[in-house]
Formats: C-alpha cells, structure tokens, sequence
C-alpha cells in the first residue's frame, strides 16, 4: 500500500487513515485511492495536510482544473479529503469548502439507427453487444447500464426499470423485441458460464457478484467504434 509522504506526523495520519477506512469496511481500491490523494494534497501543500486551511482547499482544486484534471478524477479527491476531513479529524468546516463537480455520464455521441447496428456488428462479445443495445436502444446512461439487475428487466410490459440516483427512484424505458432477443441469448451464455447469478446483474464484472464498470463499458464503446473504421 502506498506511504503517506507527508513531514513530521505523516507517519501517523497514514495509519489512523488506514485504521479508519478499515473499521468502516472500504474495499482495498478506495483505501488505496484514499491514501493516493491525501497524499497528493499534502504534497501540494507542502505540509501534513491536518494543517490545511479553506484558502488551501481552494488553492489545490483550482489547481487540479488549471491541470486539466477530468471532473471524476476531481471528484475521487473530493471523497478522499471529506473523509479525511470529517470522519479523521472532525473537521466538517474543512469538507464544506471542497466542490463536487457535477457531470453527465453518457456513452458518447448520438448515434443513426445504421451506425448504432454497425457498432453493435462491430462488438463480438455476446455481454458487450446486449449492453450497449440497451444503451443505445434505451438511451441510458453508462453507470445506468451497469447497474441494472436481471429483476430489472419486464419482459410482460415491455419495459427496464432504471434506477434514478440514490433514495430509491426508478423510470422506466421501452424495451424492444430486437432488444429483448438479445438479451435472451446473453441470458443463455451467461448461464451457461457461471456468472448469471440467481437476482444478480444484468451485466457482471469479471467478478459476478460484482456489475460491470462504467469504465469497462466506455472501453468497448470505444474499440467497437475503432474496429468499424
């Protein structure tokens, strides 16, 4: 795990860091995530970054946009110095200054009804083509997709239930026959590989237990578009 590069009692914050995440059971990615951006503000600060000012906080993110940092990676920061912040030192004054940017999540460009069919030809993988169908079919946004659950899916009305953000909202978007075929066969594999897990995702990870990422489905948007070229 990476060390906490910070003067005098970094050695300190770096473990209370550690020890905190833990007890609130973070999975290893967002402890190391965590670790890699306090790190990064304390060294732009310069100093152990329990002495930081909201002058300082605003300092470091126009920083990171003068940088050219993308809004999610801006973001990542922004959860990483709220935890440390609020639940490290019980400094909420400090968390308050940071801004979340806000930002549309959306499989890129629209697209004709003959480019969407050449970029699903272009996509060989059974899972990524029935995605990217319900994508482009439904028009959904990419962390839509992927956290979509076999249960979401009514074949007898015809619809997708699409979770709207957190506090349990839901629309729903039409779902056609072509659509729905696709998502038969992908049923079928799915099963037949082990990893259609009984009210389990639509669209698993490398881990089923555990949905595709946003990142993943923006990969194979992208190479099913460079393999139509």
């Amino acid at each position: 795990m990476n060390k906490l590069t910070l003067p005098s009692t970094g050695t300190g914050l770096r473990q209370r860091l550690i020890e905190d995440m833990s007890v609130r059971g973070f999975g290893e990615k967002t402890r190391r995530d965590y670790i890699r951006n306090v790190a990064s503000f304390a060294a732009f600060l310069g100093r152990s970054p329990d002495t930081a000012t909201p002058e300082d906080i605003r300092r470091f993110q126009i920083h990171q946009s003068e940088q050219g940092m993308h809004p999610p990676a801006m973001n990542s920061t922004v959860a990483a110095l709220r935890f440390f912040f609020t639940h490290m030192l019980d400094r909420p004054d400090i968390s308050r200054k940071l801004i979340r940017l806000r930002y549309a999540r959306k499989l890129p460009t629209v697209l004709s009804t003959d480019e969407v069919a050449r970029l699903l030809a272009a996509t060989k993988c059974l899972k990524h083509r029935a995605a990217l169908a319900v994508a482009y079919g439904a028009g959904l946004r990419v962390a839509e997709v992927a956290s979509l659950k076999m249960g979401d899916i009514d074949k007898d009305r015809m619809l997708i239930r699409v979770e709207r953000g957190k506090g349990g909202r839901y629309r729903h978007a039409m779902l056609s026959p072509d659509r729905l075929a696709l998502l038969r066969n992908w049923w079928r594999e799915g099963r037949e590989r082990g990893v259609m897990l009984p009210g389990g995702w639509l669209f698993p990870g490398q881990d089923p237990t555990k949905p595709i990422t946003t990142r993943q489905l923006s990969r194979v948007v992208e190479d099913a578009a460079q393999a139509d070229r």
